[in-house]
């Protein structure tokens, strides 16, 4: 096999992958913006959506700027070196990060220090099976962590909020997985993907539940209890009235796929992996001999256009009274007084400059002093994918929120400590960064998790950058924005719209208590 042709193979696998919407999830996504409400703050972020990806086919840069871990699943003739092909992987992930394709996504356990490449001890992933055919199938999911974070397992029989027992049956089946959309709320970028794995132990049930997450959206389980199981998921779960990002609405989730496998008497595992509105995986049929591109899968039919018909203007969208929301302009230092007047549905447009911080930079500013004064200031949760080019000048290329609620441990307290008035993120937070939000006179703003390039657009220059030893996604980056805009959902008066969705789809969740399947 040529070691150039398939290292060149692999680079090109990667870099569709994390720039390119397979054709089968646009099609999903159509869908959705068809069934959604004009006018909500759901059909506001689904046009976002379509506008991102399209910026990103046009830049040939990431979709979203969490390119997640590396998942590679290959099928090899007998006979072929596995790690001539491993060889090539690890070198076109050091080459598509270098060429900003990928985020430097692999670290240290132990010492938190980032490779800087992507490579490191598990990362990225990469399984191979031998079959009897005569080419090479290779196949990448990139799975961002927002998402990651948001599969669950399940262990029957159990409990479950909302319905109640779970038993060792096909119900007991159906309440997990619907219970797993419920919990997962806005957090994981909905509306989202699920592959559902039954059986197995721990770690084989969870292998089995991102392997789902390889079918194409348009195909129909074989098993007919499981192609049940998967049309009742897809009919009921958009009931929930969760909706694109969290917000409320007709669309929670895109796709459902089932599989089964052998279990021990003891144990009886239902596992889901979650996967948000930005399913990157392809696949590629490769030649045996040279290792070159014969076939790409997931792409069969037309390219989806996703921006015709959409207004892709964040200020469109009414608030959920139906009134059109207030529209506030918002340039730091931000004073006590402004935020205090910014309510639940209100859309802002932030110009001039913000911060970015998330985990370490939260943990970082726990125990130390900040690098920056933060007083009035806007932090913004995005690890983005930055390049610098040859005058020592750093760009910005994906620049998406990531999940907040993995700052709700520091979120109020480091507000309190340094002023700032205001945080960007999805998914919304919790009671205690509430609680300080009314406390202190702070305000939350979601924006629209995986618009990496809506967002990427609207800074227009990077300023400057601190504690660059946590490495590019965890540095506290200086942006000037212009026209950055996301929408209040936490307010300083105590109301959340994430605590009032999970609330109502709670209560629309019990509706499914009662036995379905004979």
């Amino acid at each position: 096999m040529n070691k150039e042709t398939l290292q060149q193979s692999m680079y090109d696998l990667i870099v569709e992958t994390s720039t390119n919407l397979p054709k089968d999830v646009r099609r999903a996504i159509r869908s959705a913006k068809a069934r959604e409400n004009a006018g909500t703050r759901s059909a506001m972020s689904l046009d976002t959506i379509s506008n991102n990806v399209k910026m990103a086919d046009e830049n040939v840069s990431p979709i979203c700027q969490d390119t997640g871990l590396p998942t590679f699943k290959i099928k090899t003739p007998v006979g072929v070196n596995q790690l001539e092909i491993k060889e090539a992987i690890y070198a076109a992930m050091v080459q598509a990060t270098k060429d900003g394709k990928l985020r430097p996504n692999s670290v240290d356990s132990l010492t938190g220090a980032n490779s800087g490449d992507n490579l490191g001890l598990g990362t990225p992933v990469i399984k191979f099976e031998q079959w009897e055919k005569d080419y090479i199938d290779a196949r990448l999911i990139l799975k961002g962590g927002g998402c990651e974070n948001k599969n669950i397992q399940y262990s029957l029989p159990c409990e479950l909020e909302g319905l109640g027992r779970a038993g060792r049956d096909l119900d007991g089946i159906r309440k997990c997985v619907m219970h797993s959309v419920y919990q997962a709320q806005g957090q994981g970028c909905s509306a989202g993907f699920i592959g559902v794995g039954i059986g197995g132990d721990r770690s084989s049930g969870y292998d089995l539940a991102k392997e789902q997450l390889f079918r194409s959206v348009d195909d129909v389980n074989a098993n007919e209890d499981l192609r049940k199981l998967e049309e009742y998921v897809m009919d009921h779960a958009n009931e929930l009235g969760i909706g694109t990002m969290g917000f409320g609405g007709e669309t929670t989730l895109l796709g459902c796929k089932v599989g089964v496998m052998n279990r021990i008497p003891a144990s009886f595992f239902v596992s889901v992996a979650y996967n948000c509105w930005a399913f990157r995986r392809l696949g590629v049929k490769l030649d045996m001999e040279s290792g070159g591109i014969d076939e790409w899968f997931y792409q069969e039919g037309e390219k989806i256009d996703l921006t015709q018909g959409s207004e892709a203007e964040l200020e469109t969208a009414a608030a959920s009274s139906g009134e059109q929301p207030n529209v506030v302009v918002l340039e730091a230092p931000i004073t006590e007084e402004k935020i205090r007047e910014l309510k639940v549905g209100d859309v802002v447009h932030i110009n001039g400059r913000m911060y970015t911080g998330r985990d370490a930079i939260h943990k970082h500013l726990s125990d130390n002093d900040a690098p920056v004064d933060l007083d009035g200031q806007i932090i913004y949760h995005c690890g983005p994918v930055m390049l610098k080019d040859d005058e020592g000048n750093w760009h910005v290329k994906a620049a998406g929120p990531t999940t907040s609620i993995r700052e709700e441990p520091y979120q109020g307290d480091i507000m309190k400590r340094f002023g700032i008035r205001a945080v960007i993120g999805k998914g919304g937070m919790g009671p205690k960064t509430l609680a300080a939000l009314k406390d202190h006179g702070g305000v939350y703003l979601n924006a629209i998790g995986g618009a990496a390039q809506y967002y990427a657009d609207c800074i227009k220059g990077v300023d400057g950058v601190d504690l660059m030893q946590f490495g590019i996604p965890e540095a506290m980056w200086h942006l000037n924005v212009e026209g950055f805009t996301a929408v209040v959902t936490m307010d300083s008066h105590g109301n959340s719209l994430h605590e009032e969705v999970d609330k109502s789809s709670l209560e629309k969740l019990a509706q499914f208590k009662e036995p379905v399947f004979k």
